[in-house]
């Protein structure tokens, strides 16, 4: 079961965590740890999800690698007066 501890070992392990933590402590801990082991096979999912979705992102743009260029850019909305203040601030300086 757990490769080289024997009933044995597992016994004193136990034994030695009762006399650590108490026996009022073992449900609180126990739960600990299912939770951080639930949380972290919740997080591997989610990056074996996010993984595959960026593989098909990536195969996409493979297949269209003249679409991405024909695209237009976002230009940030600045107002034309602003943008002439910022002209003649740069020039000037």
């Amino acid at each position: 079961m757990f490769g080289s501890l024997g009933i044995t070992e597992l016994i004193l392990i136990l034994a030695i965590v009762l006399i650590i933590f108490g026996a009022g402590k073992l449900p609180q801990l126990g739960e600990g740890i299912g939770k951080a082991i639930k949380g972290f096979k919740k997080s591997a999912h989610e990056a074996d999800g996010i993984e595959a979705e960026a593989q098909a992102a990536q195969q996409q743009t493979a297949g269209a690698p003249q679409q991405a260029f024909m695209q237009p850019t976002l230009q940030a909305r600045v107002p034309v007066e602003q943008r002439a203040s910022t002209v003649h601030s740069v020039s000037r300086g």
